[in-house]
């Protein structure tokens, strides 16, 4: 699964150089962005126009009589995206990418904390999940619009922490991604092809592990990356 990532390197000015977001979505630096938190996504107009907007983690179905308050779909399978209801319609309609530079991922450890991971490109490049979004409307008109990150069969080392990982698109096919005229059975292709970028895994200390917390100490090395850092 993907339960938590980062934002917390790049400028606001280098974000919107990479993605088409726009100027007027805030850009914050965020070391521990949690379910439920305002996330920082690209979208598209229904012209197919890109833009950048604030959705909450958590995505909450437009038919849904209430939010969920217990956030259950922050993630959504790539085996089945294109059959649940819950994600049907925001695969065939409204999907987006979710900006990040990292994400976070957890090594059991028998009778001791869990071992957090930051998991980046080796460059510490920026990228983006494939996510989808959805609007839901109260009686009283109010709209939330929230989403969810796709997730796929982990690989490399991210496999020895958990059996899953968030879908990193390649640059090269976030627009089509995005891009509402792209037919299903090639949206389906991109993400059984996503092979991700390059990436590095650091071991962090135990800031991460409160999800309330969202500081630069997130991201203080523990005592064991004074090795050098797993590659995949």
């Amino acid at each position: 699964m993907c339960g938590r990532y980062t934002l917390a390197t790049p400028s606001p000015a280098e974000v919107r150089a990479r993605f088409p977001i726009g100027e007027s979505v805030a850009v914050a630096r965020r070391y521990n962005i949690a379910p439920g938190d305002d996330v920082l996504a690209l979208t598209t107009d229904r012209h197919g126009v890109p833009r950048g907007e604030l959705l909450r983690w958590g995505l909450v179905p437009s038919w849904a009589a209430v939010p969920d308050p217990r956030l259950r779909m922050i993630n959504a399978r790539i085996e089945t995206v294109s059959e649940r209801p819950a994600f049907r319609r925001p695969f065939g309609r409204f999907r987006c990418l979710i900006i990040a530079d990292g994400f976070y991922e957890w090594r059991r450890r028998p009778g001791a904390a869990g071992q957090a991971f930051h998991i980046t490109t080796r460059e510490g490049s920026l990228f983006a999940f494939a996510g989808l979004w959805s609007v839901w409307k109260g009686p009283d008109g109010t709209a939330l619009r929230s989403c969810a990150i796709l997730t796929r069969p982990a690989r490399g080392a991210v496999a020895s922490l958990h059996d899953r990982m968030p879908v990193i698109l390649a640059p090269e096919v976030e627009r089509a991604w995005v891009d509402p005229a792209t037919p299903r059975d090639r949206l389906l292709e991109l993400l059984r092809a996503s092979e991700g970028l390059a990436m590095a895994a650091v071991p962090v200390g135990p800031a991460v592990n409160d999800a309330r917390h969202d500081g630069p100490d997130c991201l203080t090395p523990a005592p064991e990356a004074a090795r050098p850092a797993t590659l995949f």
